[in-house]
């Protein structure tokens, strides 16, 4: 099977050890991995701000590398979503890791070991807009593409935050627009881990790790971020 990976920019610049995990993940399961080193950002920044008009060459560009791929697989929940919805369309399989774990390879089992707490957030775009698990408005059966893979995990003891599926605050764009209700709600999800007693925190969004991890550092918190890849690989210390 071959994969076109698909690696956000901020996390090529700031997390690359989340694309390097991700990579030896799919790899681990037989696939054909390509990485095309032109790549650049999805251009979601910007059509969060209202200037998707001005992101046609990235789009051209985008679709020139992934339009005729027969996955392309990335690592972030909301790129994946931009991806799909704004860039490539439906005619494109464009799927977030967990989601192609899940649906495309249908994992059963992993051999890696995180013998830690680990409380799990569940990102906004990845919850709403991709449906990687049931979010608390729904009246459905509970389903989640994330819980069941980090209980593949030897030692891992899962644990949600009171408030399940409450947004972070990050937003991308929303953290510098409104950056005092952002604080305060990265603040407010900060403290339902810290009350859990967690040893890390981990999420199918690095965005969203990012903007908790910079409240906890403030706070002087003992307790780790860690993108979901990295466990499910096994690479995390």
């Amino acid at each position: 099977m071959k994969v076109s990976l698909f690696i956000p920019c901020y996390i090529d610049q700031l997390y690359p050890q989340t694309g390097v995990a991700t990579l030896s993940l799919l790899e681990k399961f037989g696939c054909e991995v390509v990485f095309h080193q032109s790549q650049t950002c999805c251009g979601q920044p910007m059509a969060n701000s209202g200037f998707q008009h001005l992101t046609k060459k990235l789009d051209g560009l985008n679709q020139n590398l992934f339009g005729d791929s027969d996955y392309v697989v990335c690592p972030s929940g909301s790129c994946t979503l931009h991806l799909k919805e704004h860039v490539l369309g439906t005619q494109t399989k464009v799927y977030e890791l967990c989601e192609f774990l899940t649906d495309v390879l249908k994992v059963k089992s992993l051999t890696s070991n995180f013998p830690f707490k680990v409380g799990l957030h569940q990102s906004c775009h990845g919850l709403r807009g991709l449906q990687l698990a049931k979010s608390s408005e729904l009246v459905a059966e509970p389903f989640s593409k994330l819980e069941p893979l980090l209980k593949m995990v030897g030692g891992l003891e899962l644990s949600y935050p009171e408030k399940v599926d409450e947004c972070c605050g990050f937003g991308g764009t929303f953290c510098v627009s409104e950056e005092a209700v952002s604080a305060k709600m990265g603040q407010d999800k900060a403290a339902e881990f810290e009350a859990d007693k967690v040893d890390y925190i981990t999420s199918a969004d690095m965005s969203c790790l990012m903007h908790i991890d910079g409240i906890l550092k403030r706070k002087k918190s003992n307790i780790k971020v860690i993108h979901i890849a990295e466990i499910l690989n096994g690479l995390a210390s």
